[in-house]
């Protein structure tokens, strides 16, 4: 009879063996087969591209792999989303929007987060290890369950009744942010802050201490040290951050519709092309070429900056 000690002994070699068995398996996948799931994956891209160019009839006649052979296309698509008619467009004013919210709610939290995570990383102060693990923390909370208590605090601020009278203390002011583009850079840099002060301090506390010690001997105080030194050598990590961060604030519909609320004017290109089916759908075919326009610009700066997330992803996840 096997003891128990030696009854799990033999399940964990049962379980390594196969998980080297499958490690093996995959590392021998060649580079084909990647290639061939990307091209899979890259199927219903295409397929809603060649659709943007056709017209509504040819869109529910006809499957868009008939496109290729059929010709006709047309441009009326992206015409009639980027005008300003209500029913049928008006994308091209909601894309500025989309800028007028994600660049903000990009700069702000990036800001905020290089000088804490320098702090954090490189002086020393009373609860210094609790005050980050407290932030980081952070990133196990929920942003849904954030956001009304948020909104509430942009539309009424924060009051509270001393018990056993009738004083009120006003523990944040009430700005009348509610439906306002400020709400949505607020609750996004909020949300943005605990992920970005993480990456950004495994990235600088990397960095050399020498370096630090050699600009202290010098002279240089902490603002010095930070924007002459710490700044231009996290260029990796900041950029990893920024297109992380604009992509998010770019795509985000939740967020904005629930801090927006009735506020149509200032609606992003998300919740623009939610609507832009119109009633019954009969504005469905402009679906397609409105995803396009929407989703051109984060496809621009991922393809053009990806090797800045790769680098400052990994940047300060590994030792030296």
């Amino acid at each position: 009879m096997l003891t128990t000690k030696e009854t799990v002994s033999t399940t964990v070699g049962s379980v390594d063996r196969v998980g080297r068995v499958v490690y093996g398996f995959l590392r021998s996948v060649p580079t084909w087969v990647l290639w061939l799931l990307v091209i899979v994956w890259t199927v219903p891209t295409g397929s809603l591209f060649l659709n943007s160019f056709r017209t509504r009839d040819a869109q529910r006649g006809s499957g868009w792999w008939a496109s290729v052979g059929e010709g006709g296309w047309t441009f009326d698509n992206y015409i009639d989303v980027l005008s300003s008619s209500r029913q049928t467009g008006g994308l091209a004013t909601a894309v500025v929007n989309s800028f007028a919210i994600a660049i903000p709610a990009t700069v702000i939290p990036i800001a905020i987060a290089a000088m804490a995570a320098y702090a954090f990383a490189w002086i020393p102060f009373r609860g210094r290890e609790w005050l980050f693990i407290l932030t980081v923390s952070l990133l196990a909370l929920p942003n849904q369950v954030a956001l009304l208590p948020l909104l509430q605090l942009f539309a009424g601020g924060v009051h509270w009744t001393v018990p056993g009278s009738e004083t009120v203390v006003t523990l944040f002011p009430d700005l009348s942010l509610a439906g306002t583009a400020t709400a949505v850079w607020l609750t996004h840099t909020s949300f943005a802050l605990p992920f970005a002060i993480f990456l950004l301090h495994n990235y600088i506390a990397s960095l050399p201490a020498e370096l630090f010690e050699a600009a202290r001997i010098d002279g240089a105080d902490h603002f010095t040290i930070f924007w002459r030194l710490v700044v231009p050598l996290s260029v990796p990590a900041l950029a990893a951050f920024t297109i992380f961060q604009f992509l998010w604030t770019w795509n985000d519909y939740l967020v904005a519709l629930t801090m927006l609320g009735a506020n149509g004017s200032a609606y992003p290109a998300t919740i623009k092309i939610a609507s832009m089916a119109g009633e019954f759908g009969r504005l469905e075919h402009l679906l397609s070429a409105g995803a396009f326009v929407q989703a051109g610009v984060p496809l621009l700066v991922f393809f053009a900056l990806q090797r800045f997330f790769v680098r400052g992803l990994l940047a300060g996840s590994v030792k030296s």
